[in-house]
């Protein structure tokens, strides 16, 4: 994805508050004259993805004070676009966005993993959002290691140096392997440090468990499996068990340490298809995260595992393999009941990209997407990709939900 300077983020930030401002009365006569619901507590919020540089830093090796200026102008745009939280990603390849014990610096601050930038950037982060009123969560990648495959390229201290059997390659890149149960305590002591240490309103887990399919590669966890899987009818009951162990344990000892926090999951959308199994979405999704990631999302939220889910429905309105329109219901009426929050994760990254078909060409078509969801009252909220579409707004498509749905601040939901 592309990059941008200093500059750009300062300019596009300024622009977008200005654009926001300018709103004013006419965008609470859009919400009359539309019925949109006005809610006083709603959760609105946007991804910043941390690793090669998506969002922030927009190039490692910056000046802190360069780096502090990017930071800003991502919550102050967040404000401008009246949203509530921000997830921000700071540990993106088991490295660390903090002092961590665990952990080695992340390359994305420096260049160079293992190196101090000679600040606090979660300390900053946490500090500036409370100031504008936003909510911070930590953005947290259980099991990715590296984007490269070559253990030589980590710190010499790194974990994954020092147990090279945790590790294995898929993929062309290397992750901790789920299935060791010393694999899963390190990586919740890891994520835990950050919650004692730090005045976090969330812990955030995205997509990625067991890795996305690879065709004609294979993960390599016979040794693990054999080791551990004794009593399962086969390694994907056991492999699931793996991950329902990681969700499970976290969220308990996180409420352990600061009851407050909260615990969410951004996954993949599609559970199953209903053709797999009649409990699933009436999709035809080439990925289903219960049998290819080996997430049972479904469980999760259910169980009451996890405080919010926010599934990433990252299609248009009528798109037949995975329609919009018919994912957002069936996850309503799969929290329906239970303590779990649902939010829907929106594709903002889409929006104007030529490479996109005619939907994402229509500037309307997120707000299509949140009267959507206000007919379904278990929908809480939305979270936006990502925070540098959040600024740069290519097609306005941003600043059309802003003027039909979000005409004031709103508190996040308790």
């Amino acid at each position: 994805m592309g990059r941008m300077g200093r500059r750009s983020f300062t300019v596009a930030s300024v622009a977008a508050v200005a654009g926001v401002l300018a709103i004013g009365e006419a965008a609470a006569q859009t919400v009359a004259e539309k019925g949109t619901h006005d809610r006083k507590r709603e959760f609105r919020g946007m991804w910043v993805a941390t690793v090669a540089g998506v969002d922030w830093p927009s190039r490692p090796g910056l000046p802190p004070e360069q780096q502090r200026a990017e930071l800003i102008g991502l919550f102050d745009t967040a404000v401008a676009r009246r949203l509530n939280a921000v997830l921000l990603q700071i540990r993106p390849t088991a490295d660390a966005f903090w002092p961590s014990p665990y952990e080695p610096w992340s390359e994305y601050l420096t260049g160079t993993q293992g190196r101090s930038p000679g600040w606090d950037p979660l300390a900053f982060a946490v500090r500036e959002a409370h100031r504008r009123r936003l909510q911070l969560h930590g953005w947290f990648n259980p099991y990715r290691v590296a984007n490269h495959t070559d253990p030589t390229r980590l710190t010499p201290t790194h974990p994954a140096r020092r147990h090279p059997d945790w590790v294995l390659p898929y993929g062309g890149k290397l992750y901790y392997n789920p299935g060791l149960p010393q694999v899963r305590r390190f990586v919740q002591d890891a994520i835990l440090d950050a919650v004692r240490h730090y005045d976090l309103d969330g812990v955030h887990f995205d997509d990625y468990f067991y890795p996305y399919p690879v065709a004609g590669q294979t993960f390599d966890d016979t040794a693990a499996y054999e080791r551990y899987g004794k009593g399962f009818p086969d390694r994907a009951a056991w492999r699931r068990d793996n991950i329902d162990l990681l969700v499970k344990e976290t969220g308990e000892r996180i409420k352990r340490h600061r009851r407050e926090v909260r615990f969410g999951i951004s996954p993949f959308a599609v559970w199953r298809n209903a053709d797999t199994d009649p409990r699933g979405s009436d999709t035809r999704a080439g990925v289903q995260t219960y049998d290819d990631l080996y997430a049972d999302t479904r469980k999760w939220a259910r169980e009451g595992w996890i405080d919010y889910i926010v599934p990433q429905c990252y299609w248009h309105l009528g798109f037949a393999p995975a329609d919009y329109a018919k994912l957002v219901p069936w996850w309503a009426r799969t929290v329906h009941g239970t303590k779990t929050q649902l939010y829907i994760g929106e594709a903002l990254y889409r929006a104007g990209d030529p490479a996109q078909p005619a939907p994402w060409q229509d500037p309307a078509e997120l707000s299509r997407h949140l009267t959507l969801c206000h007919e379904h009252p278990e929908v809480l909220g939305n979270v936006y990709f990502s925070a540098k579409q959040v600024v740069t707004d290519p097609i306005g498509a941003m600043a059309r939900v802003v003027k039909d749905h979000y005409p004031h601040r709103a508190r996040p939901p308790r």
